[in-house]
């Protein structure tokens, strides 16, 4: 990025990225936890996760007042503006992925209170996929490294997938047994959030795509297959 003539305005354009990396620090935090928390049964890890949830909502309210008082102040034009009004995008993105880390920490804990008959492998695969996802975004934030935003832009497709394999196995569970439907339901909730999280992440990849390259990525956007929604049939 080249230097402006008022030296303030990129000192002002530096703090907007610190807020934005410190406020992607804290919802990778509780993806790292919420996921900690499904799959070891952990409730101290679920209550830190929901406790962070707070301090995402403040930091999304600050970046959009500092943003209202760029504008105000700076008038940024071209490159410079494409920089300011991304940040209420990539703010409101962080803040969704955070809500949906809450979310899997909650129903974390009511999961343990079940005995679970079958494998969570697939369903900590999806999260440590989506948790690498979210880290390279959060590192690409930082740098405006389009390659990486390009990279995570990509993988989104093999999460979908993912997701629509657990929907099939999590939906012939509660078809077999109705003693599961209770479980699989918070799994797939579970899921299903872990799979929204994959979204806002490839939403603020291509929102780092636009700053830097001031286009809009020319692809179209990976997405999985249909899978889940076919009929699934129990077993014999």
């Amino acid at each position: 990025m080249t230097e402006h003539l008022v030296k303030g305005f990129d000192t002002d354009l530096k703090r907007l990225r610190d807020m934005l990396t410190e406020m992607g620090g804290i919802v990778e935090s509780q993806l790292v936890m919420a996921s900690a928390a499904v799959m070891n049964r952990d409730n101290e890890a679920a209550t830190r996760a929901v406790a962070d949830d707070p301090k995402v909502d403040a930091l999304e309210h600050e970046v959009e007042q500092f943003v209202i008082r760029m504008l105000a102040l700076r008038q940024p034009m071209a490159g410079d503006l494409r920089q300011v009004v991304a940040a209420l995008k990539i703010t409101s993105d962080l803040e969704r992925i955070g809500d949906y880390a809450a979310n899997v920490a909650k129903r974390s804990i009511v999961l343990g209170q079940f005995n679970l008959p079958y494998s969570l492998t697939g369903l900590g695969h999806m999260a440590s996929l989506v948790q690498e996802q979210l880290k390279s975004i959060i590192d690409a934030l930082g740098n405006n490294d389009t390659a990486k935003a390009l990279e995570v832009w990509r993988s989104d497709q093999v999460v979908d997938d993912i997701y629509n394999a657990l929907f099939r196995e999590l939906i012939t569970y509660m078809m077999e047994d109705p003693r599961n439907i209770t479980p699989c339901t918070h799994l797939l909730f579970i899921a299903k959030n872990l799979e929204r999280i994959g979204d806002h992440t490839t939403n603020i990849a291509e929102t780092i795509y636009y700053v830097v390259e001031g286009e809009v990525i020319p692809d179209i956007r990976p997405k999985g297959t249909s899978a889940a929604y076919a009929v699934v049939r129990p077993k014999d």
